[in-house]
C-alpha cells in the first residue's frame, strides 16, 4: 500500500511540475513571434522617395550609423523585403566608396534591400561609367543624396602614396586618379605618418566630390536647385563610425 501512495505522489508532482512550465513555454514562444512580428518588411517606395528631402536622406543615414557603432540594429526580415522590392527600387541615396572588403556600406549605415545604391571602386574615385551610374541614381532613378565614402587605411590611397607599380597599365591608371589629392596635402609622402596618409584619404574624398560637381552637369544643377545634396564623408575602421568632412571642418574653425 504504501508504494502504491509513494507512486502516486510522484505522478501528481510529475504532473504538477509540467503544468507549471507550460506557460513559461507559451510565453517564450510568444516572445519569438513578437520580435518576428518586430522585423521590418517594407521597402522604401515611390511616394516615401518623393516626400524625402536631401536632409532626411542624410539624417538617416547617419542615425543608421549611430545604430550600427552602438550595436542596436533594426531586425529586418530580408526575405520579406525581397519579395517586396521585385516590383520596382527606389532607393534614398547613392553611396560611392571603397572595394575595400572592411567597410560594408548597408550595414555601417544600418540599411535593407532596396534601400541605397551603393557604387564601389578602389580608391572611391569617379570615372565616366562610375559617373554614369551615379546619374543614373540620382537624375533617373530619384535618389535624393549621394555621398563620397573614403575609409581609414585606404590600401588604394595607401599604394599611390607608395607609387606602387605592379605592371599593370588599369592599375597604374587608378593610381593616378588619386595623385592629385596627394599633391594638395602637405608633408612627406609617407605612409607611416598616420596623421598625413588620413588627411590625404580625406582630400580624396573631396577631390571626388569636386570632380564630380565639375564632371556632371546634371548631378551640379539637381544640386544647385535643392532636389539632391552632395557630400563627402570618412569611415573608422576601429570603431564603425562615420564622420561627414564638413562636420569636420567646421569643427576645426570652431576649434579656431
Amino acid at each position: 500500500m504504501k508504494r502504491k501512495y509513494f507512486f502516486a505522489a510522484v505522478v501528481i508532482t510529475a504532473l504538477g511540475m509540467a503544468s507549471c512550465n507550460q506557460p513559461a513555454q507559451k510565453t517564450s514562444e510568444h516572445s519569438h513571434e513578437e520580435v518576428v512580428a518586430e522585423q521590418v518588411r517594407t521597402v522604401m517606395t515611390k511616394e516615401m522617395q518623393e516626400q524625402m528631402t536631401p536632409e532626411a536622406a542624410l539624417k538617416d543615414l547617419m542615425d543608421g550609423n549611430k545604430r550600427y557603432v552602438s550595436k542596436k540594429m533594426i531586425s529586418r526580415d530580408l526575405t520579406a523585403q525581397v519579395a517586396a522590392s521585385t516590383d520596382g527600387q527606389f532607393p534614398k541615396a547613392i553611396v560611392l566608396g571603397c572595394v575595400d572588403s572592411r567597410v560594408p556600406v548597408e550595414y555601417i549605415f544600418d540599411q535593407g534591400i532596396g534601400d541605397i545604391f551603393v557604387g564601389r571602386v578602389a580608391g572611391n574615385v569617379e570615372d565616366l561609367d562610375m559617373l554614369g551610374s551615379l546619374e543614373y541614381g540620382l537624375g533617373v532613378a530619384g535618389s535624393k543624396l549621394l555621398m563620397i565614402l573614403g575609409h581609414e587605411n585606404c590600401g588604394a590611397v595607401k599604394s599611390a602614396i607608395k607609387k606602387v607599380d605592379v605592371g599593370s597599365d588599369n592599375v597604374t591608371h587608378l593610381l593616378n586618379e588619386i595623385e592629385p589629392a596627394i599633391l594638395e596635402v602637405e608633408g612627406e609622402r609617407d605612409i607611416k605618418n598616420k596623421a598625413y596618409f588620413n588627411e590625404v584619404v580625406k582630400n580624396n574624398v573631396r577631390q571626388t566630390v569636386d570632380d564630380i560637381r565639375k564632371r556632371s552637369h546634371i548631378i551640379s544643377n539637381l544640386e544647385k536647385e535643392g532636389k539632391i545634396k552632395v557630400v563627402g564623408a570618412y569611415y573608422n575602421l576601429h570603431d564603425g563610425s562615420v564622420t561627414l568632412l564638413e562636420d569636420e571642418a567646421h569643427a576645426g574653425h570652431d576649434h579656431e
